[in-house]
């Protein structure tokens, strides 16, 4: 045989003997006996983890550190986390079980991916202690990974949704919110968008009052809806595109909102193009982002928009008291009495439903003419008394409430349909007839 060709059989010789060994290797490794295991490889109180520090097998390096109880990323660079992402982490970390045992004291860590892993993480305690988990190839079935403790010579297997949860990017990690508020910790959300600006805060019973540009009752579920857009409000794509800079500039103002917690205000501002195409930029984060049209249209609203239309404030606060046109309505025990006669509960609860639901088609300015209906309502154990005046003027009706300059538009449907329910209101019917003895 020629030299070149004794070398070339050689070579090839030395490659196929590296291959069966190293597939030699991972069948050992696969074909190990797994014991069951209830073992944690880490327990761990989720508030006393303060950093979380992960290296792949890329030479990617992701830092992220407990602020005040609120998560940073601090590498790859310095960015708001996804609290809710980084949770899904930390619960993890804080209780990671083992599901098999592979080997007692493994010598070799390559056949598990071990000797290189595919993540290296480092979870610091508020004492300072830390540990160090090793996390590397998949099983053979796919249903779990490779994984030890870098201080333990056992390797387990975890399952494959741990290891996925665990395996993020910085996009995965980054907090994608326009606004970084806590809606419950919200103490004011001001609205500029048509006409006057509009500025919400809440009472002390914890309901949203319109307090500029003068107080009035505000439509919670409005409001809401509102802070709901702002809080879901995200740059999608995180990554940031000169363009829309460019295209901001020239677009029409739509609206700026302000939010207001414990963290101070941040400011969102949306405008929208010629062909309705709408972009934020936030006080938050750098840059501007194309963002969906419902915020846009969430937020170009006005006053009247988020005004409260119902009459009545007692929902489902059952009254106790009625007052109608001159009559009163006393419920004693679980009957309704008007004086010593006994109502038909049926047809009180309808008038209460009526009353309930009564709401204005819109406002006025001004407003008048004669009284056509009155009621008040005792509600909250006798803490909530409500008064509404409805009067006719031509064929408008207007309404009142007691002690409010609000003027409400009521539809003259509303308002025969309220009149019959109070006619209908009748003494409670004899009881039926007791069944003959056979």
């Amino acid at each position: 045989m020629k030299p070149t060709g004794l070398l070339i059989a050689v070579v090839l010789l030395a490659a196929l003997g590296g291959v069966v060994w190293w597939s030699n290797k991972k069948q050992e490794a696969a074909g190990k006996s797994p014991t069951d295991t209830s073992t944690k490889l880490l327990s761990i109180p989720d508030d006393q983890l303060q950093q979380i520090h992960v290296k792949k097998l890329t030479g990617e390096v992701i830092d992220l550190r407990r602020d005040n109880g609120r998560w940073q990323m601090t590498q790859p660079q310095q960015q708001r986390a996804d609290q809710d992402t980084v949770g899904s982490i930390v619960s993890n970390l804080s209780s990671l079980n083992a599901d098999k045992l592979i080997e007692e004291k493994a010598t070799d860590l390559k056949p598990y991916g071990l000797a290189d892993p595919t993540l290296d993480i480092v979870v610091t305690k508020k004492d300072g202690k830390a540990d160090e988990v090793l996390i590397g190839d998949d099983t053979p079935t796919g249903s779990g990974a490779y994984a030890k403790l870098a201080t333990d010579a056992r390797v387990f297997t975890i399952g494959s949704f741990v290891k996925s949860s665990l395996d993020k990017t910085p996009d995965d990690l980054r907090d994608k919110r326009l606004l970084s508020f806590d809606s419950d910790k919200l103490t004011r959300v001001d609205l500029q968008a048509k006409g006057a600006a509009v500025e919400f805060g809440k009472n002390s019973s914890n309901e949203w009052q319109i307090l500029k540009p003068r107080p009035l009752r505000a439509d919670g579920t409005q409001v809401d809806t509102l802070v709901s857009k702002l809080k879901d409000a995200k740059m999608d794509p995180p990554k940031v595109d000169p363009e829309n800079a460019k295209k901001f500039a020239a677009a029409a103002k739509v609206a700026t909102a302000t939010v207001a917690d414990s963290n101070g205000d941040q400011t969102l501002e949306v405008r929208r193009d010629k062909d309705s195409n709408y972009y934020a930029k936030s006080s938050g984060v750098e840059g501007v982002y194309k963002v969906p049209a419902d915020l846009g249209q969430a937020l170009d609203k006005e006053l009247d928009d988020f005004r409260n239309k119902k009459l009545f404030d007692f929902g489902f606060s059952d009254p106790t008291k009625l007052e109608i046109k001159g009559v009163t309505y006393t419920k004693s025990g679980d009957k309704w009495m008007s004086g010593s006669k006994t109502l038909d509960n049926i047809s009180v609860q309808t008038l209460i439903d009526k009353l309930r639901d009564l709401g204005a088609t819109g406002f006025a300015e001004t407003g008048g003419g004669n009284p056509v209906f009155d009621a008040t309502v005792t509600s909250n154990d006798g803490k909530r008394v409500e008064k509404v005046t409805i009067r006719q003027q031509a064929d408008k009706y207007f309404a009142q409430r007691e002690n409010e300059p609000s003027i409400y538009v009521i539809d003259s449907s509303t308002v025969g349909t309220l009149q019959a329910a109070v006619a209908d209101v009748k003494p409670e019917g004899p009881p039926p007839p007791a069944a003959k003895k056979k």
